[in-house]
């Protein structure tokens, strides 16, 4: 699998946020196929930074009515990464 294609976007939300300030963990939603040693790859190799553990996490799907229509919101996968001490990725130093 690319590494371009187990990332799929960062999270930032205010318990992400903090976890990134007190414990330098950053949190992704993530390829649903893809397993820790991949997304520890994709990390390492997109933003140059060494990680010491990856903890994932399926997100379950959500019932969603517009209307009279009700519909499913998919699932997906998140992943909470720890950085090495010292290490930060830039992409979260200006949010």
């Amino acid at each position: 699998m690319n590494v371009h294609e187990v990332i799929r976007r960062p999270l930032v939300t205010e318990k992400s946020t903090i976890a990134r300030e007190e414990a330098n963990v950053v949190t992704f939603a993530v390829e649903p196929a893809a397993n820790k040693v991949e997304i520890q790859r994709a990390v390492e190799e997109l933003f140059q930074v060494s990680v010491v553990s990856v903890r994932t996490m399926r997100m379950p799907r959500k019932s969603r009515r517009v209307g009279k229509f009700l519909g499913r919101r998919p699932e997906w996968k998140k992943a909470i990464v720890q950085l090495a001490e010292g290490q930060s990725i830039e992409f979260f130093e200006g949010v």
